[in-house]
């Protein structure tokens, strides 16, 4: 079920996206990132509506997904 990222406090928002940026096979081309860029870069694209935010209530889990244009 999709969730407004929205409704997350900053610091709960922050944490899932550190654990999506942080899993590993995450590239970001030949440029080496900070955590601190590509969580920048990650929560624009949710403001932008380029990712969404899902919550599986069986697994309590959040995972970020891509939008189709």
């Amino acid at each position: 079920m999709e969730i407004p990222w929205q409704k997350l406090s900053d610091e709960t928002l922050t944490a899932v996206i550190e654990e999506f940026v942080t899993r590993e096979g995450t590239e970001y081309g030949a440029r080496d990132y900070s955590l601190a860029e590509k969580v920048a870069q990650v929560r624009a694209q949710l403001q932008g509506r380029k990712l969404g935010l899902d919550y599986d209530p069986d697994s309590g889990t959040c995972h970020l997904f891509v939008r189709q244009p």
